[in-house]
């Protein structure tokens, strides 16, 4: 199987195992044809992102057991859905981004400079930024 990218072109990173996240649920932004909403923006989750989240009908706080789902706090990381990462962000409600566990595929909704404006890892070779 062929790796999947993140939007620096290197090898997608994982984003976070407790709780495990993904589409998935292997821990990775990693995406494919069904996964439908693109859960490619690994996020770091802040009490502002999560309160706009719940404010449009995402809540991501609640613990929902039937779907082995114990809500997120504050300084999870998470794959989020592009669409809603942006929708946030024009809000002024974005999330803290790790660049390098965020899929390429986000780049389809997201440019990278906003991305990167919001990101919280720096690459070890910057030269991927520009």
């Amino acid at each position: 199987m062929e790796s999947e990218l993140n939007v620096l072109g290197e090898d997608l990173q994982e984003c976070g195992t407790d709780p495990i996240t993904g589409f998935f649920r292997d821990g990775c932004c990693s995406t494919g044809p069904e996964d439908l909403g693109s859960h490619t923006v690994c996020a770091v989750m802040t009490p502002d992102f999560l309160a706009h989240q719940a404010s449009v009908g995402n809540d991501l706080s609640t613990p929902r057991p039937e779907f082995n789902f114990t809500g997120l706090r504050p300084g999870d990381r998470w794959c989020v859905v592009a669409a809603r990462w942006l929708q946030a962000y024009h809000a002024g409600a974005a999330a803290p981004v790790v660049l390098a566990s965020t899929h390429a595929r986000s780049l389809e909704t997201i440019p990278l400079t906003v991305l990167r404006a919001h990101a919280v890892d720096v690459p070890p070779d910057l030269s991927s930024l520009s």
